[in-house]
């Protein structure tokens, strides 16, 4: 397939950002320049919705892909050979790592591409009571500080 914009490669970089697959590797895969797709999106505003929700799907197979990868405990443990001839399994620390890398990795990149959905959600409810019977004017500088250090979170 050539960099020329057909019904075919739209279908393709479609399919391919729903499951999740970057469009960098699209691009270098089915011969088309990142900087011409951009055009296209830009010109073809019904092309660009298919690409948002494509994204949005893709998203969401990104997110699966990192319970696949936690829940992959294919090559965790690793046989060491001994000098003797004995073995014994042993934690294969660096996979575990660069497991955790991926994981890690597509978790913040989720984060940043869909922040409503895959960001951290911060509470934004007041927890604690309200004193309405404080007087502020009958308070000292002293009381004043004391009461707006209490109040500060540590």
């Amino acid at each position: 397939m050539s960099g020329l914009r057909t019904p075919e490669l739209e279908n393709t970089i479609i399919e391919g950002l729903s499951e999740g697959i970057p469009l960098r590797e699209l691009a270098r895969t089915y011969g088309f320049g990142k900087s011409s797709f951009y055009v296209w999106l830009e010109e073809d505003e019904a092309f660009a919705g298919r690409i948002a929700r494509a994204r949005d799907i893709g998203f969401d197979a990104i997110a699966e892909e990192t319970l696949e990868i936690a829940d992959d405990g294919t090559n965790d443990w690793i046989t060491r050979h001994r000098d003797d001839g004995s073995t014994d399994d042993v934690v294969n620390s660096e996979h575990i790592q660069r497991s955790r890398l991926r994981v890690d990795t597509r978790l913040k990149l989720l984060a940043k591409w869909a922040p409503k959905k895959y960001g951290e959600k911060l509470d934004l409810n007041h927890i604690g009571g309200v004193d309405h019977n404080v007087k502020l004017v009958d308070m000292s500088d002293d009381e004043l500080l004391k009461l707006a250090a209490a109040d500060r979170p540590c």
